[in-house]
């Protein structure tokens, strides 16, 4: 993350000192801005697979179509036109679109549907992850393009978890190794807008507009994502205008120069644009953990109350976040529930610890029954950002009376930490706009991920009750009112300590029109986009 972060800085940077050159210079930009893009990225577009996780989101998502897409408005048609769900809710029959081809020439059909939805289950384990592949009983070809999906439970998020980016989207069967796709594919034939053309590994990939495309040919022709490592080369690339586009993709960023950012857009040439909230970066309490302090409800409200999430975001971050009040940003489904907000407020913070009986010693230490009031806080040593953060909060609990550790890991031990519970606090961050709330709900009864968080809470029984309640609940109104209690017990209880909402940032050419964003941070519609 932070590589790509410095890349981008780099990358703004750089285009300003192009645009101050000569007219040739920017000339040469500018002419590959009538039907060409390209951008930059940190890491190469790695395996297209889109029943594995290793690609690049943003790639995968111009090549392969799910059978619906997520919208701010709601679920709607993709290659299904229309669906009918049965009474039960276990039965799901799709009409699927009678125009659209794979890349290769292959006719898709419901039989494309079952061989890939039965390749993806053939590596059922890899896909755990995602809830409904734990609930597909079978894959049914009812007509030519009609295909019957069936649950083994009723689940609701159903329409919502076939719309992402992976793995329920579509392969040509051509393509398939071996009858399936868990052991690697012969091809990335997808039914999307853009074509895989070219791809030299660490170098660059092209994609072309796919001109038989159900929804109508592209506008923009070209496209190519260009890995540029911080260097002269990168330097290079752009004087002679090899890139005119930069984005905060799958593979993420910490912070933006905003300074270079705001003199960029001075020039008149570029502009910046941010999409609304997509996920919540947070501070994850262990409450299971009964031999520390963060046991203690009041103990994690004193941390919430101590944190200038102002500060944070202006001055760390650089206003390239907003201040996060509540675990999902009110833009989230079922997330715009009225919850008591808790401000930044020291004497509140020093009130809540005094209450629950933390006295201060002559070094500003709290100690109860003979207990320090400490504890360690795990960040991700590859982003700075994270750091940052890690050493401002622990000066500000400091002054609280909490003695805080911070410890540096790789994000894999985190991860691992998060599972076994081997923590008392830990940055996090939900799944975001196009997975949530249900994801990062479902996560709080998984051993894997949020258990721990919230086992030692007071109700955490009957909070799990709700969670699978919820996921099976076929009526809008009831699910609206578990989401609604499940968010206030676990807002109430404080276990998760909001800090940051994250926003997919562009830096493109003024010219460039149609930039818009979709219900996720790992893609964007580039076929909507054309240059004036």
């Amino acid at each position: 993350m932070l590589k790509n972060a410095r890349l981008l800085i780099l990358v703004l940077t750089i285009l300003l000192v192009v645009s101050g050159c000569s007219d040739d210079s920017s000339s040469s930009t500018k002419a590959k801005q009538t039907d060409e893009l390209i951008y930059a990225s940190s890491k190469d577009i790695n395996d297209m697979n889109p029943h594995l996780y290793t690609g690049s989101m943003s790639a995968q998502g111009m090549v392969y179509e799910s059978l619906v897409e997520n919208t701010k408005e709601g679920i709607k048609p993709l290659l299904a036109e229309s669906w009918e769900i049965s009474e039960d809710g276990k039965v799901y029959t799709f009409h699927l679109r009678e125009d659209v081809t794979f890349h290769d020439g292959e006719q898709f059909n419901a039989e494309a549907v079952k061989k890939n939805m039965d390749a993806v289950q053939a590596n059922a384990e890899k896909h755990a992850w995602i809830k409904l592949s734990t609930k597909i009983k079978e894959v049914n070809v009812v007509d030519e393009y009609v295909v019957e999906l069936v649950l083994t439970d009723t689940y609701y998020p159903t329409l919502v978890e076939l719309s992402m980016t992976r793995p329920f989207v579509f392969l040509s069967p051509n393509d398939f190794k071996n009858g399936g796709t868990k052991d690697g594919v012969n091809g990335y034939n997808g039914t999307g807008p853009y074509i895989l053309k070219e791809h030299k590994t660490d170098e660059y990939a092209t994609f072309e507009a796919n001109n038989a495309y159900w929804n109508g040919a592209p506008t923009i022709k070209k496209i190519t994502s260009k890995v540029l490592p911080a260097d002269e080369t990168t330097f290079l690339a752009l004087q002679k205008g090899e890139v005119n586009f930069a984005f905060t993709d799958d593979r993420g960023a910490d912070s933006l120069d905003v300074e270079t950012m705001e003199q960029l857009v001075a020039s008149n040439d570029y502009e910046i644009i941010r999409s609304e909230p997509m996920n919540t970066k947070m501070i994850v309490a262990n409450s299971s953990r009964e031999d520390n302090p963060v046991h203690e409800k009041a103990v994690r409200e004193a941390i919430w109350h101590a944190i200038d999430r102002e500060t944070i975001v202006k001055d760390l971050l650089n206003g390239t976040e907003s201040v996060a009040d509540t675990l999902f940003s009110s833009n989230v489904n079922y997330a715009d529930v009225p919850l008591d907000k808790r401000e930044y407020d020291v004497e509140k913070a020093k009130e809540l610890l005094e209450d629950a009986g933390w006295k201060a010693e002559n070094d500003g230490t709290r100690v109860k029954d003979g207990q320090k009031l400490q504890m360690a806080l795990y960040y991700d040593s590859n982003s700075s950002s994270q750091k940052r953060q890690a050493e401002y909060i622990q000066a500000l609990v400091k002054d609280i009376g909490i003695q805080l550790d911070i410890v540096g890991e790789e994000s894999t031990s985190i991860a691992n930490r998060r599972s076994t519970g081997e923590y008392d606090l830990l940055f996090n961050q939900t799944w975001g706009l196009a997975y949530d709330p249900q994801s990062t709900i479902a996560a709080f009864t998984s051993e894997a991920s949020y258990l721990h968080t919230t086992k030692g809470m007071a109700q955490s029984e009957e909070l799990y009750k709700k969670i699978e309640e919820v996921m099976i609940s076929t009526d809008e109104e009831a699910r609206k009112k578990l989401y609604a209690d499940i968010l206030t017990m676990v807002h109430d209880e404080a276990v998760f300590i909001p800090i940051s909402n994250g926003s997919v940032t562009v830096i493109a050419p003024k010219n460039l029109e149609g930039v818009t964003f979709k219900q996720t941070q790992y893609e964007l519609p580039f076929e909507g986009m054309k240059f004036k």
